[in-house]
């Protein structure tokens, strides 16, 4: 097989239907949180994470009463219903249909009000110009093979003013070779260029065997694509921090560094 094994406009079908299995195998990120964790936000007490620490206050307030906040690829029943109980109204888009049932079971459960939709990060065409006060959008553009798309339709649909509000990994940890063997004895190997593409950069079985074990297609975008064209979009990058992934260390490197990157821009016209 060659490259074309998997069409690039699939990525996001078949990404889709892999993450509908993670739910029913109730992977980490497909848990909905807890009643009481949701009363707590009822009454003020609440947090959200886009990596492992939470969100300052100077990035999201805890007075968001009355905003409009897109939950954007960040479905599962964690981020927004948190959100919503604090008062936001709260939509959620991901491509993953039973991702999003996991916010809307928490909804019926917890009497909340909030919006699904299901569809793809880059094409945002659901919602008018300016509809949004705040978008959140953690550790998911990894599944789709281009950014221009997402952060333009970002740009578009929030207010001026808005605020994006984006984790993603550090590019770096897709150069090495998925070798545990090398890795238990502390060794790593670079082995891929960036930006990496599982459909491209892969060998055709390593592909392939990756297809047929029901794994994501993922991609590492470089820096100039995550933080770069947000601007080239029209952002200003406001907030920037290096963080650890919340379920950090998975990979060798990860003893050594902080994996994830947080970014905080903002519409300003």
């Amino acid at each position: 097989m060659t490259k074309e094994r998997i069409e690039i406009n699939k990525v996001v079908s078949h990404n889709s239907q892999v993450w509908d299995q993670y739910v029913k195998n109730q992977c980490e990120w497909s848990r909905p949180v807890s009643a009481e964790l949701i009363e707590k936000a009822k009454n003020g007490d609440w947090e959200v994470h886009i990596t492992r620490r939470p969100l300052a206050n100077d990035w999201l307030p805890k007075d968001i009463k009355g905003k409009n906040i897109l939950c954007l690829a960040a479905a599962g029943g964690q981020q927004a219903p948190v959100l919503a109980a604090a008062g936001a109204n709260v939509t959620v888009f991901d491509a993953s249909k039973k991702q999003l049932e996991q916010d809307l079971k928490v909804a019926k459960r917890d009497s909340l009000v909030l919006e699904t939709i299901q569809g793809d990060m880059r094409d945002l065409s659901a919602f008018n110009d300016y509809s949004f006060d705040y978008i959140v959008h953690p550790i998911s553009n990894l599944y789709v093979p281009c950014l221009k798309n997402v952060w333009q339709e970002c740009y578009r649909v929030l207010k001026k003013g808005g605020v994006l509000l984006a984790s993603f990994y550090n590019p770096v940890l897709f150069i090495f070779e998925r070798d545990q063997s090398l890795e238990s004895q502390s060794l790593l190997k670079p082995k891929y260029k960036l930006p990496y593409s599982d459909v491209i950069s892969l060998g055709a079985q390593a592909d392939e065997d990756k297809l047929n074990s029901g794994e994501a297609i993922t991609f590492g975008h470089t820096l100039s694509d995550q933080i770069g064209q947000q601007i080239s979009a029209g952002f200003v990058i406001a907030g920037f921090y290096e963080d650890d992934h919340p379920s950090s260390p998975r990979f060798l490197i990860e003893r050594y560094m902080q994996g994830m990157i947080a970014t905080k821009a903002v519409k300003l016209e």
